[in-house]
């Protein structure tokens, strides 16, 4: 397959941002998701990421796992609105074009131990869709009573509600539990994003976009932590098998959203196949524009991946009697992996101008501005 295959011809960028910049069909965006969306939830309970995160464009940590801005900041730029406020973010937060219930290392399934045990943030989909629901109890009690940081109560039926989260779900127990173990799971994750979106149809929700699980067998991270063999490595340095259950698990995501569109017949269901953008830029970084594949830009450890996983991303530790950072590169618009885990900035905006042409969309969609 060419690298070039889904290249999009510059005029249509230009004219779909021209069209946008006049002002989209969608008052709002309502995300669901982990870090790969997570503008801030996280942080704004916990303590604050440290820099170099968000070095890039915000040139200070704002509460992103990455350099910059994140696909679901790219699509608020698309469709003119700010970018989105954390639904956890108590002081300096506005939702009167939507909100973000992400929060870093959160699950579609529900944890059954603490953070402090199992590392998975307590605030999984379910939870999140619970506090859309309290979200927009407040809305409707609260709007008529005069100017807040709140839409209006229509905005439901005219917002867009996005969803990248089952990454966590995915990769938590995978090196103990191997591909096998978590295959059992997939339905449930599924079913899990399914009747979140059932849930919110019934608040009013209809226009759903929904990404699919990246190549988790090209990330740094799990290069480094999942076992494998060296005949589990293709030409372009991924794990075979473990990309594979992605593809598998993408497949079914695919299928139970096609089903998902017959049932909810006034709905737009969409599928968003971010995987085979990423996949791409891992394969073929230099026919984009960038430089490096699998090999983190904030990091620790040097080549092959610059991923220590005992050190992550603007930390500092003694090991061994050694005092170790895990410090950015110089250029990371030469990268597709932030940190071994996050995608750079660049690769964001890559990935979010092609998915948002409606080539790499189930069905095909694109942002409708006038």
């Amino acid at each position: 397959m060419s690298p070039q295959f889904w290249v999009v011809p510059v005029v249509t960028i230009l004219l779909l941002v021209t069209l946008c910049e006049a002002g989209c069909g969608y008052d709002a965006i309502f995300n669901f998701g982990d870090s790969n969306s997570d503008t801030g939830g996280f942080w704004a309970v916990f303590p604050e990421a440290p820099p170099p995160n968000g070095m890039t464009y915000f040139k200070h940590p704002v509460g992103r796992a990455s350099d910059g801005r994140l696909i679901v900041d790219f699509i608020a730029e698309r469709i003119g609105i700010p970018f989105l406020s954390p639904y956890l973010k108590s002081i300096g937060s506005d939702y009167t074009h939507g909100a973000n219930f992400a929060t870093l290392a959160s699950t579609v399934r529900l944890p059954q131990t603490s953070l402090f045990v199992s590392g998975l943030s307590p605030f999984a989909l379910p939870i999140q869709v619970n506090q859309l629901k309290h979200f927009k109890a407040q809305v409707d009690n609260l709007y008529s009573q005069g100017p807040t940081n709140l839409p209006p109560p229509d905005v439901f039926g005219k917002s867009l509600y996005t969803f990248y989260i089952g990454q966590n779900d995915f990769t938590s127990d995978l090196a103990k539990i191997g591909i096998t173990g978590v295959k059992e799971r997939i339905p449930e994750i599924i079913s899990g994003i399914v009747n979140s979106i059932k849930d919110l149809y019934a608040l009013g929700g209809r226009t759903f976009f929904v990404l699919n699980l990246a190549p988790i067998g090209c990330y740094p991270s799990f290069l480094v932590q999942l076992p494998h063999g060296d005949d589990d490595i293709d030409e372009f340095g991924c794990l075979i098998s473990y990309n594979n259950a992605v593809f598998d698990y993408n497949n079914m995501l695919r299928d139970a959203l096609n089903q998902t569109r017959q049932e909810l017949s006034d709905a737009q269901v969409i599928y968003a196949d971010s995987h085979k953008v990423l996949l791409e830029l891992f394969q073929h970084p230099t026919s984009h524009g960038l430089k490096y594949g699998p090999l983190a830009c904030c990091g620790n450890g040097g080549d092959p991946y610059n991923f220590n996983p005992q050190v992550f991303c603007g930390n500092t530790k003694v090991i061994d009697g050694q005092n170790l950072t895990a410090s950015a590169c110089e250029d990371p618009e030469n990268y597709v992996s932030w940190d071994g885990i996050h995608a750079t900035e660049v690769a964001n905006k890559i990935v979010t101008d092609a998915i948002l042409t409606g080539d790499f969309t189930d069905p095909p969609f694109e942002i409708n501005c006038s």
